[in-house]
């Protein structure tokens, strides 16, 4: 448990603020018999879809919950994960979208296991040079892809990456 620091501005655009603020501010002026709306997301609309991020992962997580803060940018998840690898790869996979800042992890662990290292991938990183790095072999970087499934589908993905975090299992 505990706070995971994201680079909001990089990662999945799963929603569209920018896009959102833009229409809302192009707007004809409402009169005074003319509800004004705002086109920004609500942080309910953006949990949900956060949620169902998570669920298309098939991850083994009961109770799972997500609340949204969009003046923080920051999600937090609670439930209880079958496995620490499910509990990871859940913030994973919340924390790589666009406008997420910050996940409060509140996810509780039913079969303890050590964590994890995250790695951030910056340009110019393969999975070969992050295998070196983390593993000391080049030859080890399907442990990478492995530990990052099914949030990576393919290894073409992770070459379009510029930015994102990962997991990787210490020996």
């Amino acid at each position: 448990m505990g706070m995971f620091s994201f680079a909001k501005d990089i990662g999945d655009k799963i929603f569209n603020r920018d896009d959102a603020k833009h229409d809302a501010k192009s707007e004809t002026k409402a009169d005074a018999n003319t509800p004004v709306q705002s086109s920004e997301p609500s942080a309910q609309s953006v949990a949900n879809i956060l949620l169902r991020r998570i669920q298309q992962q098939n991850l083994n997580i009961s109770d799972l919950k997500i609340k949204y803060n969009g003046s923080t940018d920051t999600a937090e998840i609670s439930g209880k994960a079958k496995t620490q690898a499910d509990r990871e790869k859940a913030i994973i996979a919340i924390g790589n979208v666009q406008n997420v800042a910050k996940v409060i992890d509140n996810i509780d662990i039913e079969e303890d296991a050590p964590e994890s290292t995250m790695y951030t991938v910056k340009s110019g990183d393969s999975l070969s040079k992050i295998a070196k790095e983390v593993y000391g072999s080049a030859d080890d970087y399907m442990k990478i892809f492995e530990a990052n499934k099914p949030m990576l589908s393919s290894l073409i993905r992770f070459i379009l990456v510029k930015y994102y975090e990962f997991l990787s299992h210490k020996p």
